[in-house]
């Protein structure tokens, strides 16, 4: 198995049949485990978020048409995680979280896997919301398929975004720890034949459990495998990847506006707040001094 505990999260891109197939995958093994840690997420929920984080990343890049542009990814099942949320910029950066992070379920016994599909539910909504500088945001929903990741957001890919597209989630915990996390996204472009689509479709099921190939090879083979026959050609560079939230504490200091002056004065009188960031679960303390300082017109940065 490929180290990857250690080698900072990465994006490939690349281009096979002559232009009419995309491909874009994530090694985001450090992004997982640094959510994993953050969050103290359970087993499965580190499986279930882990998706979610790799596909709000490659979601970023097919979506996305400037550098500052994000995708917000939203999963509302019925299962005992609740919902997931996870948020990827073009420019490589993640953040996320759960509702219940504790939240988890036994080894399946049909195959002998994690249970994401009944962790997340398989009755719900799974919505994509596009967030493009001071534009107004745009959000597209279908309702969930399997609960897997993977299918839904392949679903939404086609009926939502009429791109259709072969997808792949997967992450791999050893000895309490994310050892292999990420994803891959095939997406058919203009001019593609049938013919380049059942061949695409032949090497995704010849592939098999997409963790399984992030185990074995690296992220560049497992794209190739995807490909296979059909002209693949990486882009020259990688692009870098990271857990990387939005808050500051200048944020965290300033959400306190929205609370009265009482409510404020409690606060000081109690020796402070503290402000969690729920992307990130950054704790914040703020002082009496600070909260004293705080205008209470002035609004608050929007994390």
């Amino acid at each position: 198995m490929q180290d990857s505990l250690n080698t900072p999260s990465y994006i490939l891109r690349g281009v096979a049949a002559g232009g009419t197939l995309r491909v874009v995958a994530i090694d985001a093994t450090q992004i997982v485990e640094e959510a994993r840690t953050r969050h103290d997420l359970s087993k499965t929920a580190t499986a279930a978020l882990g998706r979610a984080l790799s596909a709000a990343a490659l979601l970023a890049i097919i979506l996305g048409k400037k550098i500052d542009s994000r995708v917000s990814l939203r999963i509302q099942g019925d299962g005992p995680i609740g919902w997931l949320v996870a948020e990827g910029s073009a420019d490589g950066l993640v953040r996320g979280y759960v509702r219940e992070p504790g939240a988890d379920l036994p080894i399946r016994e049909s195959d002998g896997k994690l249970d994401v599909s009944g962790l997340v539910g398989k009755t719900g909504e799974l919505a994509v919301t596009r967030l493009k500088g001071n534009a107004e945001p745009w959000t597209g929903s279908v309702e969930l398929v399997s609960g897997e990741l993977a299918e839904d957001v392949a679903y939404y890919l086609a009926s939502s975004e009429q791109i259709p597209s072969a997808v792949q989630l997967g992450v791999y915990e050893e000895g309490g720890r994310v050892a292999r996390a990420g994803g891959l996204i095939v997406q058919a472009m203009p001019g593609v034949t049938g013919e380049t689509l059942e061949a695409l479709e032949v090497n995704i099921a010849k592939m098999g459990s997409f963790t399984d190939n992030l185990r074995a090879v690296s992220l560049l083979e497992v794209m190739e495998r995807a490909t296979e026959g059909l002209g693949f050609q990486a882009a020259a560079e990688a692009q870098s990847a990271r857990f990387q939230c939005r808050c500051s504490r200048d944020r965290a200091v300033s959400s306190l506006t929205y609370f009265g002056a009482a409510e404020r004065q409690e606060m000081m009188d109690g020796g402070g707040q503290e402000v969690v960031c729920h992307w990130c679960n950054e704790h914040y303390q703020i002082s009496p001094d600070e909260i004293a300082a705080l205008d209470a017109p002035q609004i608050r940065a929007r994390a």
